[in-house]
């Protein structure tokens, strides 16, 4: 196994209104709220477990063309790098969306143009 998904992020137009509604349908926490606005929920023990988290990211209206749902991943045996290096040979692509170029994650689009995050942290293949 080389990656996992750990997060599914959904722009909303009010994650405190998704999150709760979440939390009470997944028995999910509030495990993190950005100044933004976001919300990132997940079972009681947190992030890196089996089951992704789920991050309520603002929204005031979807972008044109865009789905509102997108999938982040992290490498389990290997390190950022060398995952990034894997899931270019596999056919994805760098996806601009706006970044600075200083956060720890990259933006990747699938052979459809599906936009994708890869993570920095390496996480247990469980």
């Amino acid at each position: 196994m080389a990656c996992r998904i750990s997060e599914l992020v959904l722009g909303c137009r009010d994650p405190e209104v998704l999150a709760r509604f979440w939390c009470e349908v997944l028995d999910f926490v509030v495990l993190d709220r950005e100044d933004d606005g976001t919300v990132e929920i997940g079972p009681r023990a947190g992030f890196g477990g089996p089951q992704p988290t789920i991050i309520l990211s603002r929204r005031d209206e979807p972008e044109q063309g865009k789905p509102r749902l997108h999938i982040d991943v992290n490498a389990t045996d290997r390190d950022q790098d060398a995952e990034l290096e894997r899931l270019l040979e596999l056919g994805a692509r760098p996806a601009d969306i706006g970044q600075t170029g200083q956060e720890q994650w990259h933006v990747l689009a699938d052979p459809e143009g599906n936009e994708f995050c890869l993570l920095k942290a390496r996480l247990d293949p469980l």
